[in-house]
C-alpha cells in the first residue's frame, strides 16, 4: 500500500514550534573547552532541513564536532546582489536538570511555553529562520534579495571556533552580504495595552575577559610577609570590583532612553538616566548595564596549602566596554590595578554600533506593525556580545532582530543563561510571521 506523504505546513508558524522543540532536544552544551557534545548533531539536523527544500548547505568544522552550517538562497530580483545574512548559533550554555522545573533538554511544552536550554538563546531564532525559509521555498516565494543563512558553533564561548573562525577561514561564504539580523532584539516591552516597544539591537558592548596575576615571595605561613601575592591581588581586585564607572551615554543608549521616557511619560534627564530604569521592569538590568563600562571579578586562584604563602596569585575579571570607550576603559583599569598587577586579555572582542535608520529598519517596523498594531521599534545597546562582532569585520551592518511578542510578566532578561529558560509558544508563531513579512520588505 502506497502511503501518501504528509502535506507540508500551510504557513511558517505551523512548523516553527516543532523545529524549535527538535533543536532543544539536541544537547549542544558549550563548556568553553571543547569537552561538551559539540554542535555536530544539531548542524546535521539543520542541514537536512535545508536540503529538503532544495538548498545545498555547506557543513564545516573548526575542530572535530564544532560544526557550522551555511547556505545561500538566491534572490528573485536578478538586479539585487546585496545579500542579507540571517545567522544564529547552535550551542547553548550548560544546564543542570536538577535545578529545572522541566528537563532542559526535553523540549517540553507547559504553561503555554516551550521549555529548554536555548529556548531564547537562541534556538528559537534558529527555528524561525528554518521555518520561514522552508515555507517560502516550498511555496515559491523567494525574497527579492539573496539570503545567506548561517547556523554557527561556539558563540557561547566567544565564537573563536564558530563565527570568528568562519570569517577568518571561509569568508567567501558571506560574499555580498551587506546587512545581517540575529539574536537579542525584536522582543517586546509592554508599556500599556495599546503600546509595546520592540527593542532592536543596534549596538553591543565590547568584551575583555582578563586574567590578573601578581607575583610575590613564597614562604612559610607563620612568618611575617611583606610581599604577599594574595594580599596584593585581593586589594587590586577589590578596587576594580568596587569602582563606580562613570555614565557614558552612547548615541544608541541615549536614543533608547529618550524614546522609552516618552513612552512611559518620564522626561529624559541626561544627568540622571537611571531614574527611568525602574519603569522597565526586569529589562532595567540590561539597560542599566549599558550606561557605563563594567568590571566584575569572577574567579580567584592562589596557593595549595594552608601554611604556605604562595608566590603567585591569579584573578579573573569579566570586563565590558561601551562603543567608543575602549581606550578610557583600559587606561582606567591600569590605574586601578597599579604597577604590580599583570593584566592579560584571554578573550577580547570589539564593541559595535550602527545607526537606527534605513530601509532595513523600516522593514522591521512595518513587519512588526503587520502583526501588532501597537508596536513601536526603538534601538538599544546589548550589555553582552553576539556573533555580530565577527561579521562586522566583513563590513556587514548588524542588527539584533529575533521578533517575539512577550507576556508583560515574563522575566525575559532572566531567561538568558538562567534556570527554567522558556519561550511562549504563541511568541514563536508571532516571530515566524513577522520574519516572513520582513523578508517581503527587506
Amino acid at each position: 500500500m502506497t502511503q501518501t506523504p504528509a502535506a507540508p505546513p500551510s504557513s511558517a508558524d505551523a512548523e516553527v514550534v516543532d523545529l524549535c522543540r527538535d533543536l532543544l532536544r539536541i544537547d549542544t552544551s558549550n563548556f568553553g573547552d571543547s569537552s561538551g557534545p559539540g554542535e555536530r548533531k544539531a548542524a546535521e539536523y539543520v542541514a537536512e532541513k535545508l536540503a529538503e527544500v532544495g538548498l545545498d548547505p555547506v557543513v564545516f568544522e573548526s575542530e572535530p564536532g564544532r560544526t557550522t552550517v551555511v547556505a545561500r538562497v538566491e534572490g528573485a530580483d536578478p538586479g539585487r546582489s546585496d545579500a542579507l545574512l540571517m545567522h544564529g548559533h547552535l550551542d547553548v550554555v550548560p544546564a543542570d536538570a536538577d535545578d529545572w522545573t522541566h528537563d532542559p533538554f526535553s523540549g517540553e511544552i507547559a504553561d503555554d511555553c516551550l521549555w529548554g536550554r536555548g529556548a531564547v538563546d537562541m534556538k528559537d531564532m534558529d527555528a524561525m529562520i528554518l521555518a520561514v525559509v522552508r515555507h517560502r521555498l516550498r511555496t515559491g516565494r523567494r525574497p527579492a534579495r539573496p539570503l545567506i543563512l548561517a547556523f554557527l558553533a561556539d558563540e557561547e564561548a566567544g565564537g573563536g571556533l564558530g563565527a570568528h573562525w568562519a570569517v577568518d577561514h571561509r569568508p567567501e561564504l558571506f560574499e555580498g552580504a551587506t546587512e545581517a539580523i540575529s539574536e537579542v532584539g525584536g522582543f517586546s516591552l509592554t508599556v500599556n495595552d495599546d503600546l509595546r516597544l520592540y527593542l532592536v539591537e543596534t549596538a553591543e558592548k565590547g568584551i575583555d575577559w582578563m586574567k590578573l596575576t601578581v607575583t610575590g615571595r613564597a614562604g612559610h605561613g607563620s612568618m611575617v610577609s611583606a610581599n604577599n601575592a594574595v594580599t596584593e591581588l585581593a586589594e587590586a581586585v577589590a578596587r576594580v570590583g568596587r569602582y563606580q564607572w562613570p555614565v557614558r551615554l552612547t548615541p544608541t543608549v541615549r536614543s533608547f532612553l529618550e524614546e522609552a521616557g516618552q513612552a512611559f511619560g518620564f522626561e529624559f534627564d541626561p544627568d540622571d538616566p537611571e531614574r527611568l530604569l525602574g519603569q522597565l521592569g526586569n529589562l532595567g538590568r540590561i539597560i542599566g548595564a549599558t550606561l557605563r563600562n563594567s568590571t566584575n571579578p569572577t574567579m580567584l586562584r592562589a596557593g595549595y596549602k594552608h601554611n604556605v604563602i604562595p608566590g603567585r596569585a591569579e584573578a579573573y575579571i569579566d570586563g565590558r566596554f561601551l562603543p567608543g570607550q575602549e581606550a578610557e576603559f583600559a587606561a582606567t583599569l591600569d590605574e586601578l590595578l597599579g604597577p604590580n598587577v599583570q593584566r592579560e586579555s584571554l578573550v577580547h572582542d570589539i564593541a559595535v554600533e550602527t545607526s537606527f535608520d534605513g530601509p532595513l529598519v523600516d522593514a522591521m517596523s512595518a513587519a512588526l506593525l503587520s502583526e501588532d498594531p501597537g508596536a513601536r521599534t526603538v534601538p538599544y545597546c546589548m550589555s553582552g556580545g553576539t556573533d555580530a562582532k565577527s561579521f562586522s569585520l566583513l563590513g556587514i551592518r548588524n542588527f539584533g532582530f529575533a521578533p517575539l511578542r512577550l507576556p508583560p510578566d515574563l522575566d525575559f532578561a532572566g531567561m538568558f543563561h538562567g534556570v527554567d529558560e522558556r519561550v511562549p509558544v504563541d511568541g514563536l508563531g508571532f516571530g515566524a510571521r513577522v520574519l516572513d513579512r520582513f523578508l517581503d520588505l527587506a
